[in-house]
């Protein structure tokens, strides 16, 4: 039996000091966010000037689109670690986005190949983060290196994406079609990368059942187990759009704002209804009559022994200190959607503020709207490391500033940016368009304040869960970042009925309730009890 203490031996070990599948990780997250960025950088664009969507149209397509790509890892999160394992996960999950790219192609399968993508994230996404961990024993000091370097994959994907997908799309030469089609081409690179080197990867990903072998790769049935879950998960996307179809013939005016509830509804019932089953699931008796209870506390031991207390100490109340941190973790997460509502106007106002309302001209040459997308993960690659040095030094002095104070600080350097929004939007008033330094300067305050709030928001939700339900407040975290996405997306519908001006209404969103929840960090961090 190979134990958890073993798991760095087995997949090998680069000249960098982490386990060679940590790049294989690597390679393949790279490669999934290359696919997933190229396509959200078309895609409002791609509604509006091909499809001939109205503006709020496409904008709510893309705030709900993005907004279920962060509710499907509670399901493909499930799936894995009961029944599939991440390794089946990932693979099941990049062929469905795959799927869905390439069906972006077609105009008419617009439903169709947005459903693909977001099942088939909810599959990939979770899983490939938890195999990073997997690579590692618990405690090793490697891991936050390892994180690190994921992450840095994961922004050169991102990065890229929009250069290479947007160039295509936007083309005149060549056209949305090979945007869309690059991106496909992107998810099989990385399904290719996680095969061919998935011995790289040890044991690590497999279901429990698997958990003792020694194989290191994948068996054949497990192949044809891949081939026809990612039938069903397509079959089963597809009769889910049936219904969405009938409406928008029945009830054409208003049938598109219904179809998009419909969307919400449908993925909140499917979530439910996993939560449920998983958690009825027998654990003490096997369907063959033997008692598999020892083995699966076994697992837990070897996987992860806080697991192993929080699996003792499931039915304990919570104390009183338990309920303070839980609440620093709703008000915290209450005041991230309102940061990501305002963030997440990049791949939606801010790109057609770039295509129709600034000039796109460096040097003499035009460049596409889409590339100002890949600003925020070049500062992200290039400012992370940065910005771990300055906590890091500030910890150390009088000017250390709290974890809610630091999100405080992310939620205003996102208004400022919406200072420089308002600014040019108001100088590209009756057909003049603005310089290109003038969105730059947005993303780069947008940055900023990401920096500030999302590791340390992800790292704060770690610190303060009661262990037995840190997963479930990890998901609740997730979850907010989920109704954001879709509130950045209706925004500009809702805001339009009023005589609000939407920069305004942002700058007053981010702020104002900055400005709140740094008065509040020191009563947050009495809450806190030492974790903050």
């Amino acid at each position: 039996m190979t134990s958890t203490a073993d798991f760095g031996a087995a997949v090998g070990t680069a000249k960098s000091g982490h386990p060679s599948g940590l790049y294989v990780l690597f390679g393949a997250e790279m490669w999934e966010r290359f696919s997933y960025y190229g396509m959200r950088a078309l895609l409002v664009l791609y509604l509006t000037k091909h499809l001939h969507f109205e503006k709020n149209d496409a904008l709510a397509v893309y705030g709900t689109y993005t907004g279920l790509v962060y509710l499907t890892p509670l399901l493909g999160g499930y799936l894995a670690d009961r029944f599939l394992g991440q390794r089946k996960a990932i693979l099941i999950g990049g062929s469905l986005m795959a799927l869905g790219h390439f069906a972006m192609a077609i105009e008419s399968l617009l439903t169709l190949a947005l459903g693909l993508i977001i099942l088939g994230n909810g599959f990939f996404k979770p899983n490939i983060s938890t195999m990073v961990g997997q690579l590692y024993p618990q405690n090793d000091p490697r891991r936050d290196g390892a994180y690190t370097i994921f992450y840095m994959g994961i922004n050169l994907g991102a990065f890229f994406a929009p250069l290479v997908c947007g160039s295509l799309g936007e083309s005149k030469t060549f056209g949305w079609h090979y945007g869309f089609a690059a991106a496909g081409f992107g998810m099989i690179l990385g399904l290719i990368t996680f095969t061919v080197k998935q011995s790289a990867l040890g044991i690590t990903g497999y279901p429990p059942n698997r958990a003792e072998s020694a194989e290191d790769r994948l068996f054949a049935i497990d192949w044809v187990h891949i081939a026809v879950l990612t039938l069903v998960g397509a079959g089963l996307v597809y009769l889910a759009i049936l219904p969405a179809k009938a409406i928008e013939q029945l009830i054409p005016d208003r049938g598109r704002w219904l179809v998009l509830g419909y969307w919400i509804v449908l993925a909140f019932a499917m979530i439910g209804i996993t939560g449920l089953v998983t958690r009825q699931r027998p654990s003490g008796t096997a369907r063959g009559g033997n008692d598999e209870s020892g083995k699966q506390q076994e697992l837990l031991a070897q996987q992860s022994p806080e697991r192993l207390v929080a699996e003792k100490g499931r039915n304990e109340p919570f104390t009183s200190i338990d309920v303070q941190r839980l609440l620093v973790i709703v008000v915290v997460a209450l005041f991230s959607i309102l940061f990501w509502m305002g963030f997440e106007q990049a791949g939606g106002t801010f790109t057609l503020f770039a295509d129709q309302k600034t000039s796109r001209v460096i040097l003499g040459k035009p460049f596409p709207a889409s590339w100002y997308q890949s600003i925020n993960p070049l500062l992200i690659f290039i400012l992370a490391p940065l910005f771990s040095i300055l906590w890091t030094t500030l910890d150390r002095t009088r000017l250390a500033l709290g974890a809610t104070a630091k999100m405080g600080l992310g939620l205003i350097l996102l208004g400022l940016g919406f200072v420089v929004m308002s600014r040019a939007d108001h100088r590209a008033v009756g057909g003049s368009l603005v310089g290109p330094q003038w969105l730059a300067f947005v993303y780069v305050f947008n940055t900023l304040g990401e920096l500030c709030l999302s590791p340390i928001g992800l790292s704060l939700v770690n610190k303060l869960a009661p262990a037995r339900i840190a997963s479930l407040m990890m998901a609740v975290w997730f979850m907010c970042t989920a109704f954001a996405n879709y509130f950045a997306g209706m925004l500009h519908q809702w805001i339009e009925q009023t005589n609000v001006d939407l920069w305004t209404f942002l700058i007053c969103t981010s702020i104002i309730p900055g400005v709140i929840l740094l008065a509040l960090t020191p009563v947050l961090k009495r809450m806190g009890h030492g974790r903050i």
